[in-house]
């Protein structure tokens, strides 16, 4: 048997499962999702939302790219937060990041990888800022783990800067966002920042009036 037919079987055997423990399970799942949470992480397959959390399908709405980042000018991202935001409702917005991100690593590098490098740039950024503190360590390991923390704080900073965010914490005081990094050694996730809705935010970043209000 080869991989790809293996996925069909393991679905039909999840499928299966799930409807022996419950008959309803696939009619409830159907109905609506209801998720508090929106996940933005790497896209890093040892890193699977769901699993590492204990959560169920339907509770985290699931946003993914290489090295969790928060762009600007990324669409595809700012749609998800978009609908997370106004349409869903969440309650919280989670960036994780993991220790020994490959994205990272490659970003901290001189070494051209093609296409991607247009992407690894927004890291290089941020390792420009730290690099003070990042080339201060020894071990290579910890020094990309220093710079994948760095990086997790600065896409929350990032996600603060946006419309999207201040214009809801304006309306309904929320979401809460957070930053987290998972440890692919022990499976454990590190709370590395928290924003409060309504936070203060550099001036220069600040939004007082939306264009969707009169």
């Amino acid at each position: 048997m080869n991989d790809y037919n293996r996925l069909l079987l393991e679905n039909k055997s999840w499928s299966q499962e799930r409807l022996e423990q419950d008959p309803e399970y696939f009619n409830k799942l159907a109905r609506v999702q209801t998720p508090k949470f929106l996940w933005i992480g790497c896209a890093d397959s040892r890193v699977p939302p769901n699993e590492i959390t204990g959560t169920k399908p339907g509770e985290i709405f699931i946003h993914r790219n290489v090295a969790n980042l928060v762009i600007n000018t990324d669409l595809n991202m700012l749609s998800a937060l978009q609908y997370a935001v106004e349409v869903l409702k969440v309650e919280h917005v989670i960036v994780c990041g993991h220790y020994g991100c490959g994205g990272v690593k490659a970003a901290m590098s001189n070494d051209s990888f093609g296409l991607i490098n247009k992407w690894l740039r927004n890291i290089k950024d941020i390792y420009r800022l730290h690099r003070d503190d990042v080339n201060a360590i020894k071990s290579e390991e910890d020094r990309v783990n220093k710079l994948v923390e760095f990086n997790v704080i600065e896409q929350l900073q990032n996600l603060s800067k946006t419309t999207i965010i201040q214009k809801s914490w304006k309306r309904r005081q929320s979401p809460e966002l957070h930053g987290w990094v998972f440890g692919l050694n022990d499976g454990l996730i590190k709370e590395l920042i928290n924003i409060k809705p309504g936070a203060e935010i550099d001036p220069i970043y600040r939004y007082d009036h939306f264009e969707d209000e009169d």
